[in-house]
């Protein structure tokens, strides 16, 4: 299991309209595995493997997309002040409960720059009781880069901040920050990869797309570009195996396989696509478990949607305190994602 690329993966900082960094080592990770890659306007990374063997019918091969998401959620820089801290606007859903004290880093053209992120107002030995019982908003938590007045000149307005925590392996679980979604980015070439040389009938294009994370964009215009005949929306997804979560809010359970995306908020799996890899799985061996989610969506949707539309179904991992920097898979959830990928690439 290739654990260096997912941790170069998690580490490198990229949040919505700022993929650049992520792209450029996805590029240089994948040369050699596709025939054609390209930049479009919007950023995302446009991969495109042509098939290996012409379909018996005499038609055109069948496209198939998977959407793997370049971006995490994070921050950038709304205003600097005099003295040098800086306030920041959300790029993606936070839970302020889970931004308390936290080291980040700042991105700006000299350089990044480590720094503290905490609410503003009184801390503990000076506040009410009052004071301590309100749980800021996104927006109310500021970054101190420890450098005074010199910020001015260093951060400008759109400078982005991400969390800055390390990939760790506990067990069998790997835990980090931006595991959602640099665990699609690894799928998608991991999968590739072990497709080898395999003599494929369809056409297969790997999008690392930009901006999910405020609303499928890269996703929308990639998919208009490809126009796929099937889509496949490779995520994350929750497990809320843990104590106080009811057993029907779950979602998913750590290692019981890969997710089988069947509904979120914004699409509905296509219901025979959904039996085709349920029966793919059953006659692979692998583990698998049917997941719905009651809000959020993910890429697959803007697949289904796309000009003439297309199958579309997820193929996700669960996660554990997703958008967090304590994010938690189960190796063999993630091993389970790549093998049901590269046999349904094989076969389709």
């Amino acid at each position: 299991m290739n654990i260096d690329l997912l941790r170069r993966l998690c580490e490198t900082p990229g949040v919505p309209g700022n993929e650049h960094r992520v792209r450029d080592l996805i590029r240089a990770e994948i040369d050699g595995l596709f025939d054609e890659v390209k930049e479009d306007a919007m950023g995302s990374l446009l991969c495109k493997r042509e098939a290996k063997k012409k379909p018996e019918n005499g038609e055109s091969p069948k496209k198939v997309m998977l959407l793997c998401h370049m971006d995490e959620i994070g921050f950038l820089v709304s205003h600097v002040t005099d003295k040098g801290f800086l306030h920041v606007q959300p790029v993606g859903g936070f839970d302020p409960r889970n931004l308390f004290s936290r080291r980040v880093l700042v991105s700006t053209d000299d350089g990044d720059f480590k720094g503290v992120m905490n609410p503003g107002g009184r801390p503990l030995h000076i506040s009410t009781p009052e004071e301590r019982k309100k749980v800021p908003e996104p927006t109310d938590f500021v970054v101190d880069l420890g450098m005074g007045e010199a910020a001015k000149d260093i951060v400008k307005i759109g400078d982005m901040v991400t969390m800055d925590e390390p990939l760790i392996e506990i067990g069998e679980k790997i835990v980090s920050k931006a595991l959602d979604n640099r665990i699609a980015c690894w799928l998608g070439i991991e999968a590739i990869r072990a497709l080898g040389k395999t003599k494929h009938g369809c056409e297969i294009h790997v999008a690392f797309t930009c901006q999910e994370e405020v609303g499928l964009r890269g996703a929308r215009t990639a998919s208009f570009a490809v126009s796929p005949d099937v889509g496949l929306g490779i995520d994350t997804t929750l497990a809320c195996d843990t104590p106080g979560v009811p057993e029907q809010d779950r979602t998913t359970v750590q290692g019981d396989g890969f997710g089988l995306h069947v509904k979120d908020s914004s699409f509905i799996a296509d219901r025979e696509l959904v039996k085709e890899i349920e029966a793919l799985a059953n006659a692979e061996k692998i583990p698998f478990q049917r997941t719905m989610l009651k809000a959020g969506g993910q890429d697959g949707a803007a697949a289904q949607q796309a000009a003439a539309g297309a199958k579309a179904i997820g193929i996700v991992v669960g996660t554990r305190y997703i958008h967090t920097v304590t994010e938690m898979i189960h190796r063999d959830d993630l091993l389970a994602a790549r093998d049901i990928i590269t046999a349904y690439l094989k076969q389709a």
